[in-house]
């Protein structure tokens, strides 16, 4: 397998592929049964985590994210899967920090930034729910944010920025606050989405930094040949695309597909057997 194209964030090397990691915790955006499947049969086995993620690396997909700190089975499974393909794994964390602006919340913010860089992060994304409570509407610009950038930058990290609100790429780029990267929802759905589609299209081609774009599948909602050759055709070259799977499989034929995609090809993967379809069918479709 031809190995996956990268770019580049604060001169850093990672795949254009990004793993997620919402099916690994128990994020499903769909049914507390659900989640409650995935806490219990996924986050809770580290041998099955890593063997998705071994998929991933062999692949040349060696980058993932998510509040991986939060997470000790996946930072196990991570490991696993190094030792196993002798590849190692960039991990994109993003920790939820107290955003109050008194010496307490400073101290405590230091601390988690800390654990996150003992823990080997090679770029610390503070998450949305944090970074869009210091947005400011009103003065276009997200407060303070320089400050918590440069306690990423002392600890040797490579700063971005979570979000959900298109917002915090306008206003970051504008003030030109010290961010490498930052994360946006996208997706042909919308889902999720706080404005239209072709809206958020618009920010990702002028932002300023590459642009790692979340929920490409709308948590299952839109099936993989729509989600990736809508978000692959419309993202620039240096944009990434973050991919959650929840077996080995998945992870083989979401690669696959994106690859075919970018390379402009039949992808080979086997059409979906379901019912009244045999009369469609071709050997090549064949499981």
């Amino acid at each position: 397998m031809t190995t996956f194209p990268r770019t580049s964030v604060g001169g850093l090397s990672v795949s254009r592929m990004i793993i997620g990691t919402n099916w690994f915790c128990g994020f499903s955006h769909q049914t507390p049964a659900r989640d409650a499947y995935i806490k219990e049969n996924i986050l809770t086995n580290r041998k099955v985590v890593a063997d998705i993620l071994e998929v991933f690396l062999r692949a040349g997909i060696d980058t993932i994210m998510g509040i991986l700190h939060e997470y000790p089975t996946v930072l196990d499974a991570i490991k696993e899967a190094e030792d196993r393909t002798g590849v190692h794994c960039i991990k994109i964390d993003t920790p939820i920090i107290n955003t109050a602006d008194t010496d307490q919340a400073r101290g405590e913010v230091k601390a988690l930034f800390d654990k996150v860089a003992e823990l080997g992060t090679e770029i610390c994304m503070p998450h949305h729910v944090s970074v869009e409570q210091l947005i400011d509407k009103g003065q276009k610009k997200i407060r303070r944010i320089d400050d918590y950038t440069k306690m990423i930058r002392e600890r040797g990290m490579i700063p971005g920025l979570s979000a959900h609100m298109p917002e915090v790429v306008l206003y970051a780029d504008a003030n030109n606050n010290d961010v490498d990267t930052y994360i946006q929802i996208y997706n042909a759905a919308g889902f999720l989405m706080q404005v239209e589609i072709d809206w958020i299209n618009n920010v990702i081609w002028n932002a300023k930094k590459p642009v790692m774009t979340i929920k490409p599948m709308a948590a299952g909602r839109v099936p993989p040949f729509v989600a990736f050759n809508f978000v692959w055709n419309t993202i620039r070259p240096q944009d990434m695309v973050t991919v959650g799977t929840m077996s080995p499989r998945e992870a083989e034929e979401v690669i696959e597909l994106s690859m075919a995609i970018l390379e402009g090809r039949r992808p080979e993967v086997a059409i979906r057997g379901t019912p009244a379809k045999g009369n469609l069918s071709t050997k090549k479709d064949c499981h």
